[in-house]
């Protein structure tokens, strides 16, 4: 199937929405990550049958959505809030419907907290490399206790502030790590000959992403603990920070729980437990001057504090399945789509093509 775009206005703000497959269709709602939009599904999307309804929203700041300020206080609130708004819509989906919402990396916190918030709304849950329960970064151990009271090393001051810039620019070469581009295929994917002729329409994506203090990265406060920044109360990566996303427990206690299926690719660099965005581990390579040794700021065990949660989500009556795709990165519905594709045909009761 190929998409098609919408614009409604959903929770007060101005969406724009990829849409595909007839109305009555199995419905499937598509979550993408941070520096993205609803077009980095548009290869899985065109490998899924004309039974499914699939719906895609550019999150707010990404795509063609309204640059609307994120309150990081909130988590991923705002976002889950938006994207709930969109289950109401008729031109969207039937009265009711509940479909299987996949989230990657940042969209797979969102997804997360739209089932704690909307239980009701949600088939089942596809999490592709997503963030901690957690949050991302500043916690120590597999439940989450933090490294520092602050948080240190997480939020909006830790993102490149090259790599912001370049964004802003619009910059579309190769020619600085820090590039776009470069980003893209050195951490989006394991081997960047999986992003195929799709790459320049990836790169939009990332392109597509609002810069500046209410969005991405967002304000930082500076604190006394290593490495000296800590998270502020607006913008996008201080919505992810531990500070303000830590749902472990609400998922665990939610009433209802449907399936999950979590997949994630072996050596992925970005949601992972040696991962090259967390600081800590960083400072452990010596790459971040002054990191204060393991015991006082250990890399946060992203993949085993996942794997802790859905235990508990399991053992208090719910049900997961962990797919680990060997050689592949932080994006399996790119690097591997046909296991994607069977993994998300088996949650909407559908034999794989």
């Amino acid at each position: 199937m190929e998409t098609e775009q919408r614009t409604v206005t959903a929770n007060g703000i101005t969406q724009a929405v990829r849409v595909a497959g007839p109305p009555d269709g199995t419905p499937v709602l598509l979550i993408h990550g941070n520096c993205s939009s609803a077009l980095f599904w548009e290869p899985l999307v065109r490998r899924l049958p004309p039974t499914l309804r699939v719906v895609a929203p550019d999150l707010r700041g990404y795509g063609d959505s309204a640059t609307a300020p994120v309150d990081a206080t909130r988590g991923l609130r705002d976002f889950a809030d938006d994207v709930a708004a969109l289950l109401d819509d008729p031109t969207l989906f039937d009265a009711d419907a509940r479909p299987v919402v996949v989230g990657h990396s940042l969209g797979g916190g969102v997804a997360m907290r739209l089932l704690v918030d909307h239980p009701h709304r949600v088939g089942a849950l596809l999490l592709a490399a997503p963030v901690s329960p957690y949050g991302f970064g500043g916690t120590r151990d597999l439940t989450g206790t933090p490294t520092t009271a602050d948080f240190a090393g997480t939020g909006a001051g830790t993102a490149n502030p090259d790599f912001v810039a370049r964004l802003a620019a619009g910059d579309r070469s190769a020619d600085a790590p820090a590039s776009p581009r470069a980003v893209l295929r050195a951490t989006y994917v394991a081997d960047p000959a999986s992003l195929g002729a799709d790459e320049d329409l990836l790169l939009d994506t990332l392109l597509s992403t609002a810069t500046g203090d209410d969005n991405y990265p967002g304000t930082a406060v500076p604190s006394e603990n290593w490495p000296g920044t800590a998270p502020g109360e607006r913008g996008v990566l201080n919505a992810l920070a531990p500070t303000w996303f830590r749902l472990a427990d609400e998922l665990v206690a939610v009433a209802e729980k449907p399936p999950v299926t979590w997949v994630r690719g072996d050596v992925d660099v970005i949601v992972s437990d040696t991962s090259l965005f967390d600081l800590a581990y960083l400072g452990s390579l010596d790459l971040v001057p002054g990191w204060p040794g393991a015991d006082a700021c250990p890399p946060q065990p992203m993949v085993g504090q996942t794997r802790a949660v859905l235990d508990r989500y399991a053992a208090a009556g719910g049900a997961y399945h962990e797919v680990v795709l060997p050689g592949c990165g932080h994006s399996p519905h790119l690097e591997r789509p046909a296991e994607f594709v069977a993994e998300l045909l088996a949650l909407t009761s559908l034999p794989a093509a």
